[in-house]
């Protein structure tokens, strides 16, 4: 028997739970099912959260042929003969099928780079799914074609209304009654996920020989931790176990920003991910106070893509230490995030007269340059001038009393 997950998979947009955002009265996707133009795009989101479902209501909503390749399986022929396949297979006149890839971050470059030319000519409309952000995963040329739509981990309402939905029509649950008295733990195991969340109820539900069960939190406790989930790379435990590794880097405990670093190495976590996300705490948490941590955090990026695994861990334990036993400084991060509100706020300011090129005799003649100070020429290679357009000249970004170099 399939997974529940997959019996109650819905079909059309109207069963679809959760991601308002984007098939709701208005959204996005809802109004490119609604016109029939179907353009490439990606979804981007956790798992558990609809994105191959999304992928098949577009092509069934549109009435296009639909073929699905997983990344984690398929090879650059593959993709070539799906592709060769799906333009055999199309009339003249006919819309573009659409060609799903899940987990499309997987793909190497060479697979990707097989996608491309029949993506630009039209062949096949490309659909991705990915767990990781696409402006790292996804090559330029490719991303630059597709549009990106985020999803969100479900909110308690989804997951209810899908657990009630699950209990009313699958077959499994004949003959039960359930009553949610506390929902507390299942929805926190869950984390958003509703393949979690079905898999959960499933699963504590068919052990209870009972034609009435009430469900509490220390009964979901207790048969879940019957039967532990070991860490999933691609569940929510993959989130909270790198937002506990951030978390003590960024509180300066090694010990325990080592201890989350050898769960995630034990669960097969792949290396790159881990020293991204130590060049991130590297720039934002440490920043300003230790430039070189930047630095070693880049060689350690470099390292891990040469070496990968075992000794990858090696590299990766060093970089965590080093970077937990630094001092931390967010000034830079603080500043910029400053400054683009700003810029939100206030538009596109003038620059002032004084900084503007002025390589024309017409822009001189308009005073472009005039009154510029040139630094050098001053004691200690400063002078006083005003950088920042007039009307917010006396802005501050920069709070330079957490630190100065």
């Amino acid at each position: 028997m399939q997974p529940l997950a997959e019996r109650l998979r819905p079909a059309k947009l109207e069963d679809y739970i959760g991601q308002k955002h984007l098939v709701g009265n208005g959204a996005v996707i809802r109004k490119m099912i609604e016109s029939g133009s179907i353009h490439s795009f990606i979804l981007w989101g956790p798992p558990g959260v609809g994105k191959t479902t999304l992928a098949k209501i577009v092509a069934d909503a549109a009435g296009r042929n639909f073929y699905s390749l997983s990344a984690v399986s398929s090879s650059v022929k593959d993709v070539r003969d799906v592709i060769e396949r799906a333009e055999k297979n199309r009339f003249f006149d006919s819309p573009s099928p659409i060609l799903f890839i899940d987990e499309i971050h997987r793909f190497s470059k060479s697979q990707q780079d097989s996608l491309l030319a029949a993506v630009e000519k039209g062949i096949v409309v490309l659909i991705g799914a990915t767990t990781e952000n696409p402006s790292f995963e996804v090559i330029t040329p490719l991303l630059s074609r597709c549009a990106v739509y985020t999803l969100k981990p479900l909110e308690k309402a989804d997951l209810l209304e899908l657990a009630e939905r699950a209990l009313k029509t699958d077959k499994v649950f004949e003959g039960k009654t359930v009553d949610f008295k506390e929902t507390e733990a299942l929805l926190q195991y869950s984390g958003g996920d509703a393949r979690k969340l079905l898999n959960a109820l499933e699963l504590i539900i068919s052990v209870d020989k009972s034609d009435h069960i009430v469900l509490t939190n220390d009964m979901v406790s207790e048969r879940l931790q019957e039967n532990p989930a070991i860490y999933d790379k691609n569940g929510e435990m993959h989130y909270d176990i790198i937002s506990a590794f951030i978390k003590s880097v960024r509180g300066s405990d090694p010990d325990a920003a080592v201890y989350w670093l050898a769960r995630m190495i034990e669960g097969g976590e792949d290396p790159k991910f881990i020293a991204r996300r130590l060049l991130i705490l590297a720039s934002e948490d440490i920043g300003l106070a230790n430039p070189n941590a930047l630095l070693l955090a880049n060689t350690c990026f470099d390292a891990v893509n040469k070496i990968g695994w075992p000794e990858s861990r090696i590299i990766l334990s060093e970089t965590t230490i080093y970077l937990a036993k630094c001092a931390k400084d967010n000034s830079a991060y603080m500043a910029i995030n400053n400054a683009q509100e700003e810029v939100r706020k206030s538009g596109n300011l003038p620059v002032p007269l004084h900084l503007r090129n002025a390589p024309t005799a017409l822009m001189r003649d308009m005073e472009y340059a005039k009154g510029y100070k040139y630094p050098h020429d001053f004691p200690n290679h400063w002078v006083e001038q005003q950088y920042l357009p007039d009307k917010i000249k006396d802005k501050v970004f920069y709070l330079r009393d957490i630190l100065e170099i």
